[in-house]
């Protein structure tokens, strides 16, 4: 038994890591190009840096990053044309489907729900990009389960992981990040209303911020090259 649990222990852990890794990749904490080793990364999130291997195994296969021999792993570069390929299967995908969850979603469940949105508020406010973007992440795939269909939501969760948000530190930095975290309560209010047809339009118009404002700022290497 004690075997048992400790690897799901060391599961759970890698599990972790990997999340916090990917959302450091999506909201560009963790630049393109740049080439991170283990034990940096490790120190950098406050564990050993055999999970962090473990993990970086997980975004290889992902294609979110590189091996590169003696060194460690390179964050791969997104094209502009590659994320607006993205936003228009989201564009596709996800509205549609949360507005018809909205009647599946329980009243009973709109407490945590709200909760989940406020954490992304609150990360917005601390300014912890690499939180936020987790935050966001379960926010968005928790309103997709509840339209039953998995496949999808799992495409969406690699869509996501794919995505780069490097217009979050600006926003952050201007104090505008926290503003348009809000648009999450906006779209509860309208599932909580029962209005689907409310509840796509705001889920259109937030997938646009999100190429339009969150993802459209350079990368902080290029703009010091410019």
């Amino acid at each position: 038994m004690s075997a048992n649990i400790q690897e799901f222990e060391k599961t759970t852990l890698r599990e972790r890591v990997s999340h916090a890794l990917r959302a450091a990749v999506v909201a560009g904490e963790l630049e393109p190009g740049n080439v991170y080793s283990a034990p940096e990364l490790a120190k950098r999130f406050g564990v050993s840096a055999t999970p962090v291997r473990e993990a970086m195994l997980d975004l290889v296969r992902e294609g979110l990053v590189e091996t590169v021999p003696n060194k460690g792993y390179r964050v791969t570069e997104m094209a502009e044309s590659e994320l607006d390929q993205i936003t228009e299967l989201r564009m596709l995908i996800e509205p549609s489907l949360v507005a018809r969850a909205v009647a599946h979603i329980p009243d009973g469940d709109l407490p945590e729900l709200r909760a989940m949105a406020q954490a992304i508020v609150d990360e917005a406010a601390a300014g912890d990009l690499v939180a936020y973007t987790e935050a966001d992440r379960a926010f968005h795939l928790r309103l997709l389960d509840y339209a039953g269909n998995g496949r999808a939501t799992s495409l969406i969760a690699d869509l996501r992981a794919h995505t780069r948000l490097y217009g979050l530190a600006a926003l952050s930095e201007r104090g505008e990040l926290e503003e348009s975290a809000r648009e999450h309560h906006a779209i509860l209010d309208a599932i909580s209303g029962g209005n689907a047809g409310l509840v796509e339009k705001l889920m259109r118009t937030h997938i646009g911020h999100v190429r339009e404002s969150w993802a459209s700022a350079e990368p902080t290497q290029r703009k010091r090259n410019s």
